[in-house]
């Protein structure tokens, strides 16, 4: 995959001052005095004061957080002791909360092969690393969780630039690859070596993502890997970016057949996130929000080797759930496999920092 430079950014203005009053005395001395006042101002007005510099310093490094967790007691409101939904069977879930004020908004998620080392952001452009901690079967906590702002190739933060909404993410051996929807921009980071510190670069993409609607830009990220169709490629898919006969816009950048293809758009359903199954099949997560037809959140499981520039892509639905059920607003999914061989679908919920909302963490097996 070609990558560039971060190039240059949109500067942010510095604020200014202003001497207002007046001062008695001769000419010269009042104009000295208006001098030093008015510089002393504009000094004052520029520079933070030296607790403001020390909270900026401390808050743009990684930065140990508690994160506390609730299990749920089942998935299914309405008969707790449900398990199997479509083809997945539920595992266990958690309702995660923070005294961190930054904690939220999660809108992508990537596991190690254990399941247990994750790496997550939010879509106000901040890393959450940490490891799940499992009891058994179940998840039953969070532990080790680290936060730091996304920082771009100056150092300086992504969000100073006013590069929001940082919606999805790849991982490619070192590199994580990072979509801000915002901007409809992809940029990547040596996660791998560099860790939270990492700085962004800038990767090339078909000008036409920069043409994707207003907040309905790239919504998923998957990075193919070796002995599977289309490895080397970027798989990238918009939100709800439409072509001309209602399907939604999908990427392939960098691999052997760069290009754009399209999802078959149907019920309403707008794209979330996007993982890949060992076998290579591709899993859509979904949701959709309407005032008559209600909250839903679905899978759907798409053949990787039917993708290809040029293909209307579709695939059957193999989860399904609505508001009788745990649900909030999913964003981020992975896949993993057990020890024992399990293949485990992680689902995590962007709380959009409401409070009327949660982070949710649910983990499903594939039952095939």
């Amino acid at each position: 995959m070609k990558v560039g430079g971060y190039g240059p950014l949109p500067s942010q203005g510095r604020p200014r001052g202003q001497v207002l009053h007046r001062r008695s005395g001769n000419w010269l001395s009042g104009l000295r005095c208006y001098a030093i006042a008015a510089a002393t101002t504009l000094l004052l007005a520029a520079a933070p004061t030296s607790a403001q510099t020390l909270k900026l310093a401390a808050d743009n490094h990684p930065t140990s957080i508690e994160v506390s967790a609730r299990p749920l007691a089942g998935f299914d409101l309405r008969d707790r002791s449900r398990v199997q939904f479509g083809q997945l069977r539920f595992r266990s879930g958690l309702v995660l909360t923070s005294p961190y004020s930054r904690f939220g908004g999660l809108s992508s998620l990537r596991l190690d092969a254990s399941g247990e080392r994750f790496v997550t952001a939010s879509d106000r452009g901040r890393w959450f690393t940490g490891r799940i901690v499992y009891r058994g079967k179940e998840m039953a906590g969070l532990t080790d969780v680290e936060t730091a702002p996304m920082l771009g190739g100056d150092g300086r933060t992504l969000t100073s630039h006013r590069w929001y909404d940082t919606e999805s993410m790849a991982r490619d051996g070192n590199w994580i690859y990072v979509g801000i929807e915002r901007v409809n921009r992809i940029v990547r980071f040596d996660f791998g070596r560099q860790g939270l510190r990492a700085r962004a670069e800038t990767v090339l993409a078909p000008a036409d993502i920069r043409k994707l609607p207003y907040n309905s830009g790239l919504e998923a990220l998957v990075a193919v890997p070796k002995g599977l169709p289309l490895a080397g490629t970027l798989v990238a898919i918009s939100e709800r970016g439409l072509d001309g006969d209602g399907n939604i816009k999908a990427y392939l950048i960098g691999g052997p057949s760069p290009g754009s293809f399209a999802v078959r758009r149907t019920d309403s359903y707008d794209v979330s996130d996007a993982a890949l199954l060992p076998d290579g099949d591709l899993l859509l997560l979904e949701r959709k929000f309407a005032w008559l037809g209600g909250i839903g959140i679905r899978i759907r499981r798409i053949a990787l080797a039917a993708i290809a520039p040029g293909a209307i892509v579709d695939g059957p639905s193999i989860f399904d759930a609505d508001l009788g059920q745990e649900i909030d607003n999913f964003e981020g999914l992975d896949v993993h496999v057990t020890a024992e061989g399990d293949t485990v679908l992680t689902l995590v919920s962007d709380d959009n920092f409401s409070a009327i909302q949660r982070t949710l963490l649910v983990q499903f097996t594939l039952i095939e």
